[in-house]
């Protein structure tokens, strides 16, 4: 599926809102009016929510508005900090090309040049805005194993370059909570593939003193939330990814289990 196909459908599947006026704008639909120094001008009536809750979406619908979504906030993510790393882009090319090849690659730089354009071109707090409005369609048209899944893209990127800012974690935290994370899902998700105890505890979202039995009923919880099934609908790619992440809950519950003598 080329990049341009997908944007088409992420046209539809956010057809209001600010994400339905973000997809019609990296499309040319808007350029002009968006990208060309004009302000960004937050919708406050919000007559697009009730749409939302209202509408069913198909499963190549589903897949075009978690992929926006997630070049939408890459953006917003990769900026977080006040520089545009090396690392963190590359690991948002490593997903373009991995999903759509060279030249969809070409084109999601593109897009995110002009994601970045829409940050210099208003006031930072007329862009958070916009983020926060973005983030609360996603919250409501995305369902909550998706909405897990685009955070733990978006902690991937922000641990890109291997170390991690506090504006970086502040916007993490911020998209979260846009989304209808809790700040322990932020910090389970930072901390998978770690090495250490403690950070497996963090990836059960447990306190060290947990007995054995909330131990075994976190890891079972987490288990069924992190499923690879519950985003199969959004393609083989991010099901793969899903599938990685879920083998790290696993290593993390092994470290805790082998510290106690669990079985």
């Amino acid at each position: 599926m080329s990049l341009g196909t997908w944007l088409g459908g992420a046209v539809g599947f956010f057809a209001f809102g600010p994400l339905g006026a973000l997809a019609g704008a990296v499309l040319g639909h808007f350029a002009e009016q968006m990208f060309s120094g004009a302000e960004l001008s937050p919708d406050n009536d919000n007559a697009w929510e009730a749409e939302a809750e209202q509408r069913h979406y198909s499963e190549a619908e589903q897949r075009s508005g978690f992929l926006f979504s997630l070049l939408v906030l890459a953006a917003y993510i990769v900026q977080a900090d006040g520089r545009i790393m090396h690392s963190e882009m590359e690991t948002v090319r490593r997903f373009l090309r991995a999903n759509f090849g060279a030249e969809g690659e070409r084109e999601g730089e593109e897009i995110l040049r002009r994601l970045f354009d829409l940050r210099k071109q208003n006031a930072p707090q007329v862009y958070e805005r916009y983020v926060a409005d973005s983030c609360r369609q996603m919250a409501m048209s995305l369902s909550y194993e998706q909405r897990l899944q685009l955070l733990a893209f978006l902690v991937e990127i922000a641990k890109a370059d291997g170390q991690m800012a506090a504006s970086e974690l502040a916007a993490l935290r911020r998209v979260a909570a846009g989304l209808g994370m809790t700040p322990d899902e932020v910090d389970s998700l930072l901390n998978l593939g770690g090495n250490t105890l403690d950070a497996a505890y963090k990836v059960l979202e447990v306190a060290p003193t947990a007995t054995d039995e909330e131990v075994r009923k976190a890891y079972k919880r987490l288990a069924l939330k992190h499923h690879p099934d519950r985003v199969a609908t959004l393609g083989e790619d991010i099901r793969r990814a899903a599938e990685r992440k879920f083998q790290e809950l696993g290593e993390a519950k092994d470290r805790i289990y082998k510290a106690r003598g669990m079985r």
